[in-house]
């Protein structure tokens, strides 16, 4: 059961009430198995309405439990609770559940670890032990965001597994401590769940091996984002930081490291680039080969006036020169009972069932040109191409990796360049796609697409629980 309640945390010497599941932060985390069924009863008792939404798992015709508020489901209110009923259908991995209506996820969220079924084993070396490692960011203002119509102001700190480190205005401040024995290999399931940060991961002293993303294995490695499985080989003396070797001494200095800048782009996109799916036998890519919908979204951040804003004006984000305005009533009831007018500036695209979609994701330059994750709901899909700059209809295509290409949930379309996504649509209901920067999910950078039923009730929608909440 994962109850909702506030929680009174001290962080950077300062002591406030914090959204949490269980009054643990990071929240608990939800082991299972390759296929199993979960159920999780969601009880909640803060003053917010509050979802779950379960990043990354597929919700194979259980698209009532996705979790997105006003999207799949109206969000569960004060003293009331929902059921969420779903399988880990052929997926096995790493992935992030979070609060799925305003910023609530800046402190409600945990991981996710599917392990292989029982008698299946890693397609790599077996790990001597596994860790799990969340990144976070703090203090999202979003009322003030909301008022003054800009960006939200930066992050106080981040934080692994809670813990921000030592910071020289507050000397009680613990930093998180992953204590190794030499010679071991551990598997570290590293989660980036920021808000509104895409961030690096390094170990000084250390090469990381990525053998697994978004729940889908991988052939080689190499960049952290959003949800990475990451072997380390443990096979040198560090210190007293974030990585701790047991029996060290306690007056060995510490190794630093130092990351690259934060426009490091032509960095994060070689790393990208290098991410293969294995293609084997028993994890084939199954890449659409002809395509039924060809779409290209342009997304970006632009300024529109606001008479109630405090500067007078406000900033809005775009898929394709729209912004989404949020229903009064999830998509996926008023889709599948026929209710109309529930939606203004609310944009869906529509897709017969098994149909095949290739999609090109345009960043454009036009205000503030940034990196934008980009995320979909209820699919797996392969990153069979990107670029920097404007994408080429007549020549890029050309380039597509259509034999072993990264299998994602969440992609990064880079600066003021382009990504292009391949996936099959045979999952029925309505899927939200958005960036993942909750800043510009806000300023309206998000649609959904609407997947039509097929023959029979195992290619159709089944009808809601019960349970569901009420708008």
């Amino acid at each position: 059961m994962y109850q909702v309640v506030l929680k009174n945390t001290t962080r950077l010497c300062s002591t406030k009430p914090i959204v949490t599941v269980n009054g643990k932060f990071p929240g608990p985390t939800l082991y299972a198995r390759e296929d199993d069924n979960v159920l999780v009863n969601v009880v909640n008792h803060v003053n917010y309405n509050v979802s779950i939404h379960w990043h990354g798992v597929r919700q194979l015709r259980t698209g009532w439990y996705d979790g997105p508020a006003y999207i799949t489901q109206c969000p569960i209110q004060p003293e009331q609770n929902y059921l969420y009923n779903f399988t880990f259908t052929g997926q096995r991995g790493t992935l992030l559940w979070h609060a799925h209506i305003s910023w609530l996820r800046s402190t409600m969220h945990g991981a996710i670890v599917i392990l292989p079924k029982k008698g299946v084993h890693f397609p790599f070396p077996k790990p001597d032990k596994q860790k799990i490692i969340i990144l976070e960011d703090t203090e999202a203002v979003v009322n003030q965001a909301i008022q003054t119509g800009l960006a939200p102001n930066l992050s106080c700190a981040h934080t692994i597994n809670g813990y921000s480190g030592p910071v020289s205005n507050c000397s009680s401040e613990g930093a998180y401590t992953l204590h190794v024995e030499n010679s071991k290999t551990y598997l570290l399931r590293v989660i980036n769940a920021a808000l509104n940060d895409e961030l690096f991961f390094k170990i000084a002293g250390h090469d990381l091996t990525v053998v697994e993303v978004d729940a889908a294995y991988e052939s080689i490695l190499v960049a952290i984002s959003p949800l990475m499985d990451t072997v380390v080989a443990v096979d040198t003396f560090t210190g007293t930081g974030y990585l701790r070797y047991n029996h060290t001494h306690p007056l060995i200095p510490t190794t630093m490291t130092h990351t690259p800048p934060v426009n490091a782009t032509s960095l994060t996109f070689n790393f990208s680039e290098s991410l293969r799916s294995l293609n084997s036998k028993e994890y084939p890519a199954k890449v659409p080969l002809t395509i039924d919908h060809s779409l290209l979204f342009n997304i970006g951040v632009g300024i529109n006036p606001c008479a109630t804003c405090s500067n007078g004006s406000k900033a809005v984000a775009a898929i394709s020169n729209v912004t989404f305005g949020m229903p009064t009533v999830a998509i996926l009831e008023s889709h599948y009972y026929g209710i109309n007018g529930t939606m203004n500036g609310t944009r869906v695209y529509r897709l017969a069932y098994n149909s095949t979609v290739e999609l090109v994701i345009q960043g454009n330059s036009i205000l503030a040109p940034e990196s934008h994750p980009t995320h979909l709901h209820g699919f797996n899909f392969f990153v069979v191409g990107r670029g920097l700059g404007n994408y080429n209809p007549e020549k890029d295509p050309e380039k597509f990796n259509l034999v072993d290409p990264v299998e994602r949930n969440t992609i990064s379309v880079p600066t003021a360049g382009w990504t292009a996504i391949r996936f099959r649509a045979d999952n029925p209901g309505v899927w939200f796609f958005r960036c993942h920067l909750e800043v510009h999910t806000t300023w309206g950078l998000k649609m959904a697409f609407l997947v039509e039923n097929g023959n029979g009730p195992n290619e159709s929608l089944p009808p809601p629980p019960s349970d569901l909440p009420r708008c």
